[in-house]
């Protein structure tokens, strides 16, 4: 069998598809797997990076919502869908399998010319153009919000790494406190505003964080790498706060926290579900408000808060933060809320789809 996957651009449609690849392999070695791409999207690197075949295709942008520029698109993917055809071809394709993004309308609009089994998975609580396209080519389509409408979806979750599915943070929590230095034993609080960081959220928990040690919390902040911040000296006897321009290891940064401050990216929802760890959820205020959406349903259950960016300041941390991070039952409650709620297993759960898909295919 061969797999062709179409999720390339940003790491939110790029990890869920490494994540199936990897799912793929662990069941059956012999499976056959590309991954579309263009020469801009980050999976010039992470893909080669993990071992997989990575065809290239050329990039046309889609608009995030219907607009008059759609109707110019069939024109601009001419050349991308005959590509894409190619690639299929070549590879003798058995399933294409789209994450949304720029390489997944050419990937579904090829397959469906050429009878290929297609796969759907939409990340976001609001799915994207892409998704919603061909979504209507296929009976198979997988989201990772129980709150998704689009039409015949499975609620699966994300297919996420092996060393996030597979945490157990209590067991991992020394170690992961040692390696980044703070001390075993205070409630722990982890701020990132993902993989560039972010300003809000990194000049609130600055101004936040002496009265958050002199509440007896230490802090682990990712600051990203692009972002300068003032030199806070840790006081003598007060609890530690570590600011890191990036963290490489999610698994041990989220053991050895207890909550996190945080944006709501698709993917920073199902991790932290999946490994139980209670967020302060601050949605980026930009875009058409998926990361609200892909919050709300955690919250819901339990499993965290939510403030809007506008909203977040050093006293609502105080308020709403600071009194979670000093009740352990309540860390409790919320963290049991968030691991109820989180999906472990979507990786496998898409795997299954993706043989039903070529099943069904190959009885047509």
């Amino acid at each position: 069998m061969h797999v062709v996957l179409a999720g390339g651009g940003t790491a939110g449609h790029i990890e869920p598809a490494l994540a199936l690849a990897d799912a793929l392999r662990r069941q059956d070695p012999t499976v056959g797997i590309t991954a579309l791409g263009t020469e801009r999207g980050l999976e010039t690197r992470l893909v080669p990076e993990r071992g997989y075949e990575l065809a290239l295709i050329p990039a046309v942008p889609l608009p995030r919502k219907p607009t008059p520029e759609l109707i110019t698109v069939p024109g601009r993917l001419r050349g991308t869908i005959k590509a894409t055809q190619d690639i299929l071809e070549r590879t003798k394709a058995d399933c294409v399998v789209g994450f949304g993004g720029y390489v997944a309308l050419p990937g579904y609009l090829a397959a469906k010319r050429r009878g290929v089994p297609i796969v759907v998975h939409e990340a976001n609580a609001r799915p994207g153009l892409a998704n919603k396209i061909g979504s209507r080519y296929t009976d198979f389509v997988a989201v990772s919000s129980p709150d998704s409408k689009l039409r015949g979806s499975r609620y699966i979750g994300i297919p996420l790494r092996r060393s996030i599915a597979t945490l157990d943070r209590n067991r991992v929590r020394p170690e992961a406190r040692a390696a980044f230095g703070l001390d075993p034993n205070l409630p722990t609080l982890l701020v990132s505003g993902g993989s560039q960081g972010a300003r809000r959220l990194n000049e609130t928990v600055q101004a936040v964080v002496p009265r958050l040690q002199q509440s007896g919390v230490q802090v682990l902040h990712a600051v990203g790498p692009k972002n300068e911040l003032p030199v806070i000296d840790n006081m003598p006897g007060m609890p530690p706060y570590v600011p890191v321009p990036y963290v490489d290891r999610m698994d041990l940064a989220y053991a050895a926290a207890d909550m996190m401050l945080c944006r709501a990216g698709a993917m920073t929802v199902a991790e932290l579900s999946a490994v139980g760890l209670p967020a302060a959820y601050v949605p980026l205020p930009i875009g058409n408000g998926e990361q609200r959406l892909n919050a709300q349903p955690v919250v819901k259950a339990g499993g965290g808060l939510l403030v809007d960016d506008a909203d977040l300041s050093p006293d609502w941390v105080i308020g709403n933060v600071l009194p979670v991070l000093t009740d352990p039952h309540r860390l409790y409650e919320m963290s049991r809320a968030a691991s109820e709620f989180g999906r472990r297993d979507a990786d496998d759960l898409l795997v299954g789809m993706v043989y039903e898909a070529v099943a069904a295919g190959r009885a047509r």
